[in-house]
């Protein structure tokens, strides 16, 4: 694929599916796939066997607003850097706002929008996303 030839950093056997954007400052683990139309901002950094659905959005800036004196668009840019660890889910239309960290194991129901870090195994949705269970715990015994 292509893709290996221009990003800063890239694992074995990307899969990229059509109309995806990846900034070539991004870095991208072995066995990972961006779904359609996905965008990856610069200083993010996914894991290996990463699985993205369609329309994921993964940032790593934010745009300046704090003075009221001067249009957002004149007071530039915060860049920080967005981790997704190994063996990721990330379902269809999720977005991943700048400076997250999703551990490895993790699973992002689709429409979730992360806001804070997620823990590794964990199992999290909604809007703000918010955990909902970990993989790694045992289930009740049916009765």
């Amino acid at each position: 694929m292509l893709v290996r030839n221009y990003l800063k950093q890239c694992g074995k056997k990307p899969l990229v599916k059509n109309r995806a954007e990846i900034s070539l400052y991004a870095t991208v683990g072995d066995y990972s796939e961006m779904g359609t139309r996905c965008m990856i901002q610069s200083n993010v950094h996914l894991g290996s066997y990463v699985i993205m659905g369609p329309d994921v959005k993964i940032y790593a800036r934010n745009h300046k607003f704090d003075s009221l004196d001067k249009p957002i668009a004149l007071q530039g840019k915060n860049y920080y850097n967005t981790y997704i660890g190994d063996d990721v889910w990330i379902g269809a239309n999720v977005v991943i706002t700048a400076g997250c960290k999703v551990g490895n194991h993790s699973v992002i129901a689709a429409g979730s929008v992360v806001t804070k870090d997620v823990p590794e195994y964990a199992v999290v949705g909604g809007v703000p996303a918010k955990v909902i269970k970990y993989r790694n715990e045992k289930a009740p015994a049916e009765g």
